[in-house]
């Protein structure tokens, strides 16, 4: 294995205990920062492109930013006090993680373009032999999966996709070279980032079209610039920070219940203010009509936006709510038989989560294939750990994804727990730890028998949801309860394999 870009200590570590960290977007860099922290310095962070960031590296669409408030989506042990607003955009944000990586001289540890495309399970060495493109083989006694969902564009299912004449974007891999200016363009998708990009976007273009297949429910964005003294007060006064952190923190779990409960009581709190909201925005009754959404609040992914629906009022901005039938050279033909001409045609439809399934074959004990072993869903203990794969861990796993607060409220609850069971499987020198299965299947028991009192199980399909109905994707309940069972690792859940 390189190490050339390591120190002489991280070198030597890495002979003794070498952990290899997958991804180096917030999850990985966390990691690893908690991993010094804790006086351990035996890991390498693979990344396969050739720059940090993950999903802000990704995301550089006009509008991209994030929809939870900036003080809670930064690291509670690396707070910034000068963020220039309240929800920051998508390149404060990377450069949010570039100053980070710099203060801690991360790039030592960081081996840029190297994707691994395989991962095998030495029962008898207890170790991790990692494939990489390009053919070398990286030793770990244990894997710290951070690549996290949020990497892998999804295009839709349409027909004649390939036979468009024009422009085809993708949001998460932006064309900056290519200019809007003057176009006819067509946006699919009216999800969180089409929520961001239309409105960005339609004062340049010469006609805007947005095709919806559903309406989503959309609330007031609560943002706002911080001013020079703002951010001198922040800078100055840390605890002001950590508290303004906090309370928007709590206020988020105090409203959660409105957005993951199946209540018609509470959900009818929160589709009056959207309503209300769309109301002050959209003048046109039948504009308003087909803005509407026809599911329970929650069910789907909730959106803040305080444009995205009066963009719907501008003179050169359609809403198209014909399904589309496929695509031609010339444009977007629908079901009402009209073919809109498009020179570009923006996708605004997410990612490809891959909630039952890993970017690349991992084979535990016995050689058992992860996904076969989630054949029926992806499951993992606490989100993190599956029985028959051992010192495999996985940041954001399934199940661990919150519907309304911060993930990295969920992220560093995990990197706590991995940093214990790291140092537990040091100071025990154990070969292994492998979660018991009867541990795995009752505290998944547990969280499947609460998902049909939760919103996203009221009726609506979303991306939330594996073609089952299952959920795989977010935990049914208070961010809070899940640190609290987060908060240790117990050595006794866990079969131990001494050296």
């Amino acid at each position: 294995m390189e190490t050339s870009s390591l120190t002489e200590s991280a070198r030597n570590g890495n002979q003794a205990f070498p952990i290899a960290i997958i991804g180096a977007g917030f999850a990985g860099i966390g990691m690893a920062i908690q991993l010094l922290e804790a006086g351990i310095e035996s890991f390498t962070i693979y990344e396969r492109a050739g720059e940090i960031g993950g999903t802000w590296r990704d995301n550089t669409y006009p509008g991209a930013a994030c929809d939870v408030p900036s003080h809670v989506y930064s690291l509670s042990f690396e707070p910034k006090a000068d963020w220039s607003r309240a929800y920051a955009t998508s390149d404060e944000i990377q450069g949010y993680l570039l100053s980070i990586v710099e203060k801690w001289n991360l790039r030592r540890f960081i081996r840029f373009d190297t994707k691994i495309v395989e991962a095998r399970f030495d029962e008898k060495a207890g170790r991790w032999a990692l494939k990489t493109e390009a053919g070398e083989q990286i030793d770990a006694r244990l894997v710290v999966a951070a690549m996290g969902g949020l990497t892998e564009p999804a295009y839709p299912d349409i027909k004649g996709i390939d036979s468009f004449s024009g422009k085809l974007i993708h949001t998460a891999r932006w064309d900056h070279d290519y200019d809007l200016h003057g176009k006819k363009v067509g946006v699919i998708g009216t999800g969180a980032s089409a929520v961001q990009v239309v409105p960005s976007i339609a004062p340049e273009v010469e006609r805007l079209t947005v095709f919806q297949r559903t309406a989503a429910w959309v609330m007031p964005k609560p943002d706002k610039v911080y001013s020079a003294s703002e951010k001198r007060f922040f800078a100055d006064h840390p605890l002001a920070l950590k508290a303004s952190r906090y309370i928007r923190y709590w206020l988020s779990e105090l409203f959660g219940p409105m957005v993951f409960l199946n209540s018609d009581r509470l959900s009818a709190l929160a589709e009056h203010q959207s309503l209300r909201h769309l109301h002050q925005s959209v003048s046109d009754p039948e504009l308003r009509r087909k803005l509407t959404p026809r599911f329970q609040f929650g069910c789907k992914r909730v959106l803040i936006s305080n444009d995205y629906w009066s963009t719907f009022e501008r003179d050169n901005v359609d809403l198209v709510t014909e399904p589309i039938e496929e695509i031609r050279s010339a444009g977007i033909a629908t079901a009402d038989g009209v073919v809109h001409s498009l020179d570009a045609i923006v996708f605004a439809t997410g990612f490809d989560v891959g909630l039952a399934s890993t970017p690349f074959p991992v084979y535990g004990r016995a050689g058992t294939l992860l996904d076969d072993a989630w054949a029926d869903g992806a499951r993992a203990y606490k989100g993190m750990t599956v029985s028959g794969f051992p010192n495999w861990f996985i940041l954001m796993g399934p199940n661990t994804g919150p519907g309304h607060t911060s993930v990295l409220v969920y992220t560093e609850a995990q990197i706590a727990y991995v940093v214990q069971a790291i140092q537990q499987m040091r100071a025990r020198h154990l070969k292994f730890v492998d979660v018991k299965p009867e541990v795995i299947a009752e505290y998944n028991k547990g969280l499947q028998a609460r998902m049909p009192r939760m919103a996203w199980a009221s009726g609506c399909n979303s991306w939330y949801l594996n073609a089952d109905g299952s959920n795989s994707a977010l935990y049914p309940g208070f961010a809070a309860e899940y640190i609290l069972r987060a908060r240790h690792f117990e050595p006794e859940e866990y079969d131990l394999a001494p050296q």
